[in-house]
């Protein structure tokens, strides 16, 4: 629930940040001279790709989430059997070896979106959080038939 309402706070700030930039660019537009104009436009393409961005987050948030609600439906979720130090953090050796167990999972059933999701989790497990997200992204193409 903290990770939610974070990632929420964070996406209003942003809308924030985007709107008040926005109307600077327009600003800039409307004072119209050929370099305040020119400045303008570029200043409003930050806020696009800004908005796109958080989009494409949101998107793979919502549908990952998705697929673990199904996972979890199915009774398919991992079991955290993770080794943890005194301060909570994961052990990395745990990690390590749930990972080959799931990577070795995946090699079997590459076409499972099951493996897949179980795999990013224990891509994040391991601390590999690029590697963790290309997994999922994986995994939901694989669930929604465009992989």
């Amino acid at each position: 629930m903290r990770a939610k309402v974070s990632y929420f706070v964070t996406a209003a700030v942003l809308v924030v940040y985007f709107v008040l930039v926005g109307s600077r660019g327009v600003m800039l537009i409307r004072h119209g001279t050929l370099l305040t104009v020119t400045f303008g436009v570029a200043v409003l393409i930050l806020p696009v790709i800004g908005v796109w961005f958080l989009w494409k987050n949101t998107q793979f948030v919502r549908n990952a989430n998705a697929l673990a609600a199904e996972l979890d439906a199915e009774g398919g979720l991992p079991v955290d059997e993770l080794a943890r130090t005194p301060g909570g953090r994961i052990d990395r050796d745990s990690a390590d070896a749930v990972f080959a167990q799931r990577r070795a999972e995946t090699e079997d059933s590459p076409g499972d979106w099951r493996c897949w999701f179980r795999l990013a989790v224990a891509y994040h497990d391991a601390r590999d959080t690029p590697r963790a997200r290309k997994a999922m992204q994986k995994a939901i193409a694989l669930h929604d038939g465009t992989a």
